[in-house]
């Protein structure tokens, strides 16, 4: 198992990319704990591959865009868990719109659940590492932060600004064994990409050189592989799980 002893914390864990993310760690022999605002549907099949696995799942609620909540989370969760080895910044929403109607909060509502949600987890999570010196963190950005999209300015932003944010913290903590990656997820099945009209749908399809979306299981398999020895020479890393479309 290549987690096995390993304990991860996965924002935005109980649905989609999250949620396929948990089962594979949990899978691979790590103790996971997931932050959502609610718990998993998938909380029982969880708790099943924990009893294969010899691992542990844990939930614990808490809006990633509130500072003091994070910390409180993250004091609860250090209680519990002891060290954490591996951080998956994946929490994660969207607020369409074009900016000619985009409205403040929508703006503000996207950048701190997506964006500053990452720097409270970093920061505590961090801290903690460096005194171990060793430990990865793997934000879930998005192919639209490099390449942009329309009506999705304050989306692009927030992911964007996690590609930023995660090549600057992996200089400032290399140095103290912590390595820090990003994944870049193209077209993925996901409820949130259910929701989009058919036309829309084919038409990203036609951008993909692939030919399909991808499943959140594939994305899952890059958030092993970073969160895992195999990475252990890969810092500052943004790994576009896109099938080809960004290229």
């Amino acid at each position: 198992m290549l987690l096995e002893g390993k304990k991860a914390i996965v924002t935005g864990g109980a649905r989609g990319i999250g949620k396929e993310i948990v089962l594979t760690f949990l899978r691979e022999g790590a103790d996971v704990v997931y932050v959502d605002m609610i718990e998993s549907p998938a909380h029982e099949e969880f708790q099943k591959v924990t009893s294969e696995a010899g691992g542990k799942v844990l939930w614990k609620q808490c809006d990633a865009s509130d500072e003091e909540a994070v910390n409180r989370v993250l004091e609860e969760i250090f209680k519990d868990f002891g060290d954490i080895d591996i951080l998956v910044n994946n929490v994660g929403i969207t607020r369409d719109g074009l900016i000619f109607r985009m409205k403040t909060s929508d703006w503000d509502d996207v950048i701190k659940i997506n964006l500053s949600s990452a720097f409270y987890f970093s920061r505590g999570v961090a801290m903690k590492m460096a005194k171990r010196r060793t430990g990865s963190i793997i934000s879930i950005s998005s192919v639209v932060g490099i390449i942009g999209n329309p009506g999705q300015t304050n989306y692009c932003a927030s992911k964007a600004g996690l590609i930023g944010f995660s090549k600057s913290l992996a200089k400032e903590v290399g140095a103290r064994g912590i390595r820090v990656n990003v994944i870049a997820p193209g077209f993925i099945e996901t409820e949130m990409t259910d929701k989009l009209p058919d036309a829309v749908k084919d038409a990203m399809k036609g951008q993909i050189p692939l030919g399909r979306a991808g499943k959140p299981e594939e994305v899952a398999k890059a958030a092993l592989y970073l969160a895992s020895d195999l990475s252990d020479y890969v810092t500052g890393h943004v790994l576009k799980t896109d099938g080809g479309m960004a290229m």
